[in-house]
């Protein structure tokens, strides 16, 4: 990884824009041009659809929607066949590093910037073990596409990338700056409505809210590999052995998965401890 030219003090949570001049300094130089194009061929790749040449601009359209509410919802309904049940969604499943340790994150707060409606401000927590750190920063939408052909007409499905920066708070223990691209599907109602597309949730391979890019700490300026989504996590080939929906590879199960895994069925829960444990809402301060 790339190393910065000066040293810069760390930033602190809830600093002014004094400071987040000080924090693009500091990611501007974490990572190369050279990374940025890797990590971006990489996730364009990994996350194609099949028909990517029948799609339209929808960029900008996309700005009189607020899509906060598809990176925070907590129950969604898949309208499939005309089934509208609601289902909760689970949290992001996530990794970091070449050892597939397992990474949480939750997004407590996304508003939209209402003098740029392309940008939106993010509130949230890391986890990783038993380290919980408090973040914030800027989620950006950068290009926004519908798809002109649908089984699903009249309703319009599309998808939006772009890229983030957020920034851990320095107080805490082991922080540093999530930097990366993301993916978000959408579906629009006929009556103008967007909303988070769960349109194909019963088919092999689902996923959502596709994270890609680096972690990268104040203290050492080493950068690690750290991807998260909604029941997929991109470019995981290593972990993810499942084939119609995510399973971990018994190599690394115990990097952080067994909770998961046993939650899921793989293994016995005895009184149901790791269902418990998978479930806990680690988020809220206790």
């Amino acid at each position: 990884s790339a190393s910065r030219v000066q040293k810069h003090a760390p930033p602190r949570l809830g600093a002014n824009n004094t400071c987040r001049r000080t924090l693009a300094c500091i990611v501007k130089k974490t990572l190369n041009m050279k990374q940025t194009l890797i990590i971006i061929g990489l996730f364009v790749s990994g996350l194609a659809f099949g028909q990517e040449s029948k799609i339209d601009n929808f960029l900008t359209e996309i700005q009189k929607y607020d899509i906060s509410d598809l990176l925070t919802l907590k129950k969604f309904q898949t309208e499939f066949e005309g089934d509208t049940t609601e289902i909760e969604r689970m949290e992001p499943l996530g990794f970091i590093g070449d050892n597939y340790q397992r990474f949480y994150i939750h997004f407590i707060s996304v508003i939209q910037n209402p003098n740029n409606t392309l940008e939106y401000f993010v509130y949230g927590k890391s986890r990783v073990k038993t380290n919980i750190c408090s973040f914030q920063g800027i989620i950006t939408i950068k290009n926004a596409k519908t798809y002109l052909e649908s089984d699903l007409l009249p309703l319009r499905q599309g998808f939006v990338t772009g890229d983030y920066e957020f920034f851990e708070d320095s107080d805490q223990k082991g922080t540093g700056i999530f930097k990366g691209v993301f993916k978000t599907n959408y579906y629009i109602d006929t009556k103008g409505k967007i909303h988070y597309d769960a349109l194909n949730f019963v088919a092999d391979g689902y996923k959502n809210n596709q994270f890609q890019g680096t972690w990268t700490s104040y203290k050492s300026e080493d950068s690690k590999k750290c991807n998260w989504g909604d029941y997929r996590i991109p470019d995981s080939q290593g972990l993810d052995i499942g084939a119609g929906e995510f399973s971990v590879n018994e190599k690394y199960v115990s990097n952080g998965w067994l909770t998961y895994m046993t939650a899921n069925g793989i293994g016995t829960d005895m009184n149901g401890e790791m269902k418990k444990a998978e479930n806990e809402k680690w988020w809220i301060e206790k």
